[in-house]
């Protein structure tokens, strides 16, 4: 369901707390099915999946708009980025394709988190 432009502009912060909480739920279920199932470094999955589970700390705080969530997890995320471009760099075929995804999410929810950030400091 899109929000209409008008709704977007009456309430920016909304808006990126959506932003973020979407682009951070898809970044865990991409993770987990990365490693799981879509190109696991063995057959059968991985205990790498497990990088999935930090991406769920910052969640509760992230849907309930809590800036020092926002603060804290937009430099937790870096972790993500930097896996993903060094996979991406390494790595051909659908792992290098699923890195690119990781880059884009993660990316996503950094630069949604540093803008909540920003604009919920006048109103904390």
């Amino acid at each position: 369901m899109a929000l209409p432009v008008h709704a977007i502009a009456a309430n920016p912060l909304r808006t990126l707390r959506l932003s973020a909480a979407a682009s951070l739920a898809a970044l865990l279920v991409l993770c987990l099915a990365w490693e799981l199932w879509l190109a696991p470094l063995r057959p059968g999955g991985s205990l790498l999946a497990l990088k999935a589970a930090p991406l769920a700390l910052p969640l509760v705080g992230i849907l309930a708009g809590r800036r020092t969530t926002y603060q804290w997890s937009s430099m937790l995320i870096l972790a993500w980025f930097a896996e993903g471009v060094m996979r991406a760099w390494s790595e051909r075929g659908l792992s290098q394709m699923l890195a690119g995804a990781e880059i884009a999410l993660s990316l996503a929810f950094f630069a949604s988190a540093v803008a909540y950030s920003r604009l919920s400091r006048a109103s904390s």
